[in-house]
């Protein structure tokens, strides 16, 4: 028996390589760009391990919980850390960030979310990559949850190392991540004796037996369902065009912000301003005394489909997240969420408008 996603001949080093410079004109970069093998948790600690070491004293801006892990494994590889934490109903500021080098001028390294999913705010990166550059520190990027809904631009803003995962706004699979390296960055990783090598971490094994070596010889059997998924994606992506996919991305998290507004019920916008919320995901909070885990839980009941989540860990009982990306970043999503979620905050006594918030998703969506 034959099966069409077993049978598959094997996948060639000329067409890992061809997916690798198909993911680098979506970050317009001329930088390097390694498809790693394994989810974007894999480059974001490596790029980390690699980069940083007990000579390093780094920046970390905490704007969500993946900040919060980025200082951890600073910490954990030696480096001498700096948190910078914001708010996460808000965003971080390229002045806050100059105050932080000025505070500490020893810093040489920083490491930044662009957008987190998780919180729903979006940080300005070109903003800070100015700053940075002033600074002359390495400028360390997760472009996860950013990629595909608004831009990402690595050479622009002077990001060393810039990590991407498809999951999300590329509406890709998960098996697989990317990140984008600079000259510098492959410098300081050379220079670190504390950098992974011969490992699953490790980039730089990346750098000497495939970027060096031409691309001729893959370090070993690629993951070649989630590799053809990514071509796949990123075919998808150049079809439709990369501007009307952020725009689409852009269109649902306006109209999922002024529909909850208009729904009522007590329900509001989790990030205060509009410029620091992210297209990607639309955070709520719930009403007073609604806990949010339980308005999701019974929207899901109705419609399980819904991309719907309460906020994790503590912000389970306050956050609601719409995670309108990639697939589900049309109007009838948006539309059949906030119906829904309304539904449910009228079960536990909340009044709302549902008539209003259908009306508002159709003004917002540009």
């Amino acid at each position: 028996m034959t099966h069409p996603f077993l049978d598959l001949a094997p996948l060639t080093a000329a067409r890992f390589a061809s997916i690798e410079d198909r993911v680098a004109r979506l970050l317009s970069t001329d930088q390097d760009v390694v498809i790693m093998q394994g989810e974007a948790l894999l480059p974001l600690e490596g790029a980390i391990r690699a980069a940083a070491g007990p000579g390093t004293t780094a920046l970390n801006i905490i704007t969500g919980p993946y900040g919060q892990t980025f200082g951890d494994w600073l910490r954990d590889c030696g480096a001498t850390v700096v948190d910078l934490a914001v708010p996460f109903h808000a965003a971080v500021t390229a002045a806050q960030v100059r105050a932080a080098f000025a505070e500490h001028p020893e810093i040489d390294f920083v490491s930044l979310v662009h957008a987190e999913a998780a919180t729903g705010n979006t940080n300005p990166v070109g903003e800070i990559g100015e700053v940075v550059r002033e600074h002359g520190a390495l400028f360390y990027l997760d472009a996860v949850a950013s990629i595909g809904a608004e831009p990402v631009l690595p050479d622009a803003w002077g990001v060393d190392l810039c990590v991407i995962g498809a999951q999300k706004a590329m509406g890709g699979p998960a098996g697989v991540s990317a990140v984008s390296v600079s000259e510098r960055a492959w410098a300081r990783m050379a220079a670190n004796p504390a950098a992974p090598r011969r490992s699953y971490l490790s980039l730089l094994d990346w750098k000497e037996r495939w970027i060096d070596g031409g691309r001729t010889t893959l370090l070993h059997a690629p993951a070649q369902l989630e590799m053809l998924a990514l071509e796949a994606c990123v075919e998808r992506i150049e079809a439709e065009g990369p501007a009307a996919v952020m725009a689409r991305h852009a269109s649902a998290a306006a109209a999922t912000r002024a529909g909850a507004l208009a729904l009522g019920g007590g329900i509001e916008p989790y990030v205060h301003e509009v410029s620091d919320a992210a297209p990607v995901a639309t955070t709520l909070r719930a009403p007073s005394g609604v806990d949010a885990s339980g308005l999701v839980a019974r929207a899901l009941a109705a419609d399980p489909a819904l991309p719907l989540a309460a906020g994790g860990g503590a912000l389970a009982k306050e956050m609601i997240r719409v995670n309108h990306y990639g697939p589900d970043a049309t109007r009838g999503v948006v539309r059949a969420c906030l119906a829904t979620l309304g539904s449910a905050l009228a079960e536990v006594g909340a009044t709302v408008d549902l008539e209003a918030a259908g009306r508002a998703v159709a003004d917002a969506w540009a």
